[in-house]
């Protein structure tokens, strides 16, 4: 089995976990998220501890199983604290304005970019050129930060463009004569 399903996730009091067939559903303080499970994974609860077990002995399933674990984890950890992705815009007259659910950038096209969030993230601007994220949901996270990324991303030469906060940008030397 995979050394990740083997592990079990132990669920917060302040969170509820629903299991209902192949239905797991997580509800805590930040937001209530679902997850539909693969039939070869069964997930058995005791108390406030959720275990991954796999129903065949196929390569496939164990690693199904350990995905499910993560996705699982992740649920858990979002309803209970949140996630957050921090962006910075790199560049002269690059800046950001958050209007209720509405992002909008000026990152040096002919036309400023008006992102509309999804349902469940919000975002928040610390400054002109920082913005930062935040969901209960993992993955719709990090797909909104790059969908936002990808309207500028940063270049090598001068390294202009929407970075992650961590992200290092490898530069290159510009061409010679």
């Amino acid at each position: 089995m995979s050394r990740v399903a083997n592990s079990p996730v132990e669920v917060p009091a302040a969170v509820t976990v629903t299991l209902k067939g192949q239905e797991l559903s997580v509800k805590g303080g930040k937001g209530t998220l679902a997850l539909q499970i693969h039939a070869d994974v069964e997930v058995v609860q005791n108390d406030s501890v959720l275990s991954f077990n796999t129903r065949n002995s196929a390569k496939q399933t164990r690693a199904l199983a350990g995905t499910t674990r993560a996705l699982v984890s992740n649920m858990v950890n979002g309803v209970e604290k949140g996630f957050e992705k921090k962006l910075q815009l790199v560049g002269v007259g690059y800046r950001v304005k958050v209007e209720g659910k509405t992002v909008n950038l000026s990152v040096g096209l002919s036309h400023p970019v008006n992102y509309t969030l999804p349902e469940g993230v919000t975002a928040e601007t610390t400054s002109q050129t920082e913005l930062v994220l935040k969901s209960a949901d993992k993955q719709q996270l990090g797909q909104v930060a790059a969908e936002i990324r990808a309207f500028r991303e940063p270049e090598p030469y001068k390294g202009k463009g929407i970075r992650y906060a961590d992200e290092r940008v490898h530069r290159k030397e510009a061409k010679k004569k």
